[in-house]
């Protein structure tokens, strides 16, 4: 049996696309498929087989956009900070508060059930007399911990304008975007990392 070049191709296409099905991670899955099209789009062309020729010829830009959707995300994801764009993602949703100096915007080992981002004012944990400023993220540790309790009691220092959102709007929003879950991700892990710092630079008591 001759192995010509049509039968060749598309050998080459069924097994880059089998390969496609064994492999996990999105991109190699994405990137296996676009060369299987590909060699299955050069066959219906050898063989002049229209319906593999035209079903590729809709998988390829298909998967090369899917692709380019996937490379983005985690580009993005990458560069999801602390000084990702809060505003874009969570202040859209959020509800505008007001607080007095010296009003407790929540106490330690209160329920949490939502996070508070600072636009004006500043605040104080009471506990570690940290300072929280404009611009800032709080509560979010409290809303992501196994008991779902507040790990400081912040109390306003001057007056101050917040902005609240639910939890149940935070995870809504995180399947709208997940760029959001690994932004939050991070904060935890920075603000946690501050308190292990912290503890150690502390002297040790009896």
């Amino acid at each position: 049996m001759t192995l010509d070049l049509g039968t060749a191709l598309g050998l080459l296409g069924v097994g880059f696309c089998l390969a496609s099905f064994a492999v996990k991670r999105m991109v190699p899955l994405r990137t296996l498929a676009i060369v299987g099209n590909v060699c299955f789009v050069a066959y219906g062309l050898v063989e002049s087989l229209l319906p593999s020729l035209a079903l590729n010829l809709v998988l390829l830009p298909l998967n090369a956009a899917r692709l380019w959707e996937i490379e983005k995300l985690s580009k993005e994801i990458a560069r999801a900070t602390q000084d990702s764009p809060v505003s874009q993602w969570l202040l859209p949703h959020m509800r505008h508060r007001s607080f007095k100096a010296g009003e407790v915007l929540f106490r330690r080992g209160e329920a949490a059930d939502r996070l508070f981002y600072v636009a004006k004012g500043d605040l104080r944990m009471g506990e570690i007399g940290q300072r929280v400023g404009p611009g800032e993220l709080i509560g979010e540790i409290g809303l992501f911990s196994p008991e779902r309790k507040r790990t400081q009691t912040i109390v306003c220092e001057t007056d101050s304008e917040l902005y609240d959102m639910t939890d149940e709007m935070i995870f809504q929003l995180y399947y709208q975007n997940p760029k959001l879950g690994f932004f939050l991700m991070r904060l935890v892990a920075e603000r946690l990392l501050k308190d292990v710092h912290r503890r150690d630079g502390e002297p040790a008591t009896a």
